[in-house]
């Protein structure tokens, strides 16, 4: 039912772009322009695969003279190829071809908006590939650069928190065995931070919770001699992600940084002033949490992610039956603090 509701929308496309009275240069950018409608807030990966049809059948009637039509082609279908679910590195360095050769039309051509987005692309592409072992990170920190000229923080405040986001993640992804290592670290932090500066629980509510999320990472895992108050500010971190990603709303979200803080519960003290005590408490609070995000990666078929939850229940099963008893005198209020 659903790819006949695709095949018939893209029959649809078609028909309305074989106007035989329309120039190759409209009807290019007609199809353009249906493939982006398709594109946009995706039910089914169908769509997106009918939106690079489109778009691959709009690069073929673009006249060669139309060069910067052709690099909107180029950088639109790339963001398709981005998206496609399961599309694995081949769809990854189509994309990256696509921008590359958007982006030398775009510097000539183009608005500075168009060329900034395209090297955000281009740094996500890229970025994308480096886990993969085909390309350098260094190159996606660059593009991320280039497109910070363009996206500054006063006149795009989202594409700012984006660019700060992708920099700090690209930082962490660094090897963190050299001497540079922690000035990465304080780096990628840094980054978080600078984007929290300009987006709010408000206005920008997704970009919000996604960097307070890794921002609450990247505070839990930094190698640091203070570890107790960077997994104290990790929660805190976590805790404003959950205004946003809440079970209803954004389920899998959800599930993810309530993961994130077990992780950052399970290895912290009930009583920061005394971390001798123990940790009884937040061990079973972090189990409380792996339970109830298995259940949800378990409904929505993310069965990798409810295994590895899984794993660590059992672990905190057994470390909690050699666990010393929890003090009952001011710990309750500060899990609670933790859990609010």
């Amino acid at each position: 039912m659903r790819q006949s509701r695709v095949d018939e929308e893209v029959r649809a496309a078609l028909a309305a772009a074989d106007d035989p009275s329309a120039s190759p240069q409209e009807r290019a950018e007609m199809l353009m322009e249906i493939a982006m409608g398709l594109q946009q807030r995706p039910k089914s990966p169908e769509q997106i695969e009918a939106a690079i049809d489109l778009y691959d059948r709009a690069e073929a009637v673009c006249p060669s003279g139309e060069r910067l039509l052709g690099a909107r082609i180029a950088a639109r279908r790339a963001t398709a190829l981005l998206a496609l679910p399961e599309g694995g590195a081949d769809a990854l360095e189509k994309a990256r071809s696509g921008l590359e050769q958007a982006i030398r039309h775009f510097a000539d051509l183009g608005r500075p908006e168009e060329l900034a987005e395209a090297e955000m692309n281009l740094g996500l592409a890229i970025h994308n590939l480096v886990g993969m072992n085909r390309a350098r990170i260094t190159d996606a920190i660059s593009a991320y650069q280039r497109s910070l000229r363009t996206f500054d923080r006063a006149r795009f405040p989202k594409e700012f928190a984006i660019l700060q986001n992708n920099l700090a993640t690209a930082f962490l992804s660094m090897p963190l065995t050299d001497s540079r290592a922690k000035m990465r670290e304080a780096l990628a932090v840094q980054a978080f931070e600078e984007g929290l500066k300009i987006v709010n629980l408000i206005d920008h509510p997704a970009e919000y919770a996604m960097l307070q999320n890794n921002l609450g990472n990247a505070l839990q895992y930094a190698s640091s001699s203070h570890v107790v108050e960077n997994n104290l500010r990790a929660l805190d971190a976590y805790d404003e992600a959950l205004k946003v990603r809440t079970r209803t709303a954004m389920p899998l979200e959800y599930a993810n940084t309530i993961a994130n803080k077990a992780n950052c519960l399970w290895n912290l003290p009930d009583d920061p002033a005394e971390p001798g005590d123990g940790n009884r408490a937040n061990l079973i609070a972090a189990r409380e949490y792996y339970r109830e995000c298995r259940e949800i990666f378990s409904s929505s078929g993310e069965t990798d992610k409810a295994r590895i939850v899984a794993e660590a229940c059992e672990q905190i099963d057994r470390e909690l039956l050699s666990a010393p008893p929890a003090k009952t005198d001011g710990l309750a209020g500060a899990v609670r603090h933790h859990l609010n």
